[in-house]
């Protein structure tokens, strides 16, 4: 509501009428007989969208350049854990927002994280590039690998000689560390061929039935549940009292003088 006459005033350059609706909560954008422009729409919309995803107005309508473009990458439905997410989304900011400002210095963008998307904005290689260090960061990629990618990249391509030729050789081939131990194939067994099925596994009812527990009240039950776990905890505490007396236990020491064997041959060589 604040920067809308902003907008406005933005878009009326262009000939672009824009309307906010606070009560239906809509921003919309619309041509006039006056509009020349045939492109001109497709940036409104453009602005109207990084608006809508929290983008300061001041970045938001660099849009209406020519040589700017806009990119909504939607990263809630790569990870389906939710902690996991976050983890990685904060690994795209980095320590005091550092990955960000450098990936913000390489590709030349504006880039915004902000809840399930991450918004960019910028010259299309570098709006390119963005996406690929996105899409792999939530692919359990860390960004710093791409950054230095970018870095070594950005260095090669002010080398006229080296612009035609390929980069390979030059660019980082990061090993995955973690290798599975298991190095042979698994050798499986081949059991005897039976017509008979499996016997049904016994259910939770008819092991209480078994132990008696299925006929006893509620108020047993829970008596006998919390008796259960006393004894656990007991045999844990007893265990870590073993666990710390074990420090208290003192080495065997060597003995200090070593005994020196006493030659008991008592033969003397006359010669």
């Amino acid at each position: 509501k604040e920067c809308w006459p902003l907008v406005q005033k933005a878009l009326g350059e262009s000939f672009v009428k824009a309307e906010l609706d606070l009560i239906e909560g809509s921003m919309t954008v619309s041509t006039t007989k006056k509009t020349y422009d045939p492109y001109s729409i497709i940036r409104a919309r453009d602005l109207i969208k990084l608006l809508a995803r929290s983008v300061p107005f001041d970045q938001a309508v660099r849009i209406l350049q020519d040589d700017m473009a806009c990119d909504i990458i939607k990263i809630g439905s790569l990870v389906r854990n939710r902690e996991r997410f976050i983890k990685r989304r904060q690994r795209l900011l980095g320590p005091k927002g550092s990955t960000l400002k450098a990936l913000e210095l390489l590709t030349n963008c504006y880039i915004m994280v902000q809840g399930n998307t991450v918004s960019a904005l910028g010259p299309f290689n570098g709006l390119k590039e963005i996406r690929k260090v996105v899409l792999e960061t939530m692919k359990n990629i860390h960004p710093i690998y791409n950054i230095k990618a970018l870095m070594i990249k950005r260095e090669l391509a002010k080398d006229p000689e080296l612009r035609t030729k390929s980069w390979e050789r030059f660019l980082p081939t990061f090993k995955h560390k973690n290798i599975s131990k298991r190095k042979e194939p698994k050798k499986s067994v081949k059991r005897e061929y039976t017509p008979f099925p499996p016997p049904q596994p016994e259910s939770q009812i008819d092991k209480e039935l078994a132990s008696g527990e299925y006929f006893l009240k509620e108020s047993q039950k829970r008596r006998k549940k919390l008796e259960e776990i006393k004894a656990k905890q007991a045999e844990a505490v007893t265990k870590r009292q073993e666990e710390r007396n074990k420090a208290f236990i003192p080495p065997k020491e060597k003995p200090a003088v070593k005994q020196q064997k006493v030659s008991t041959s008592t033969k003397i060589d006359v010669n």
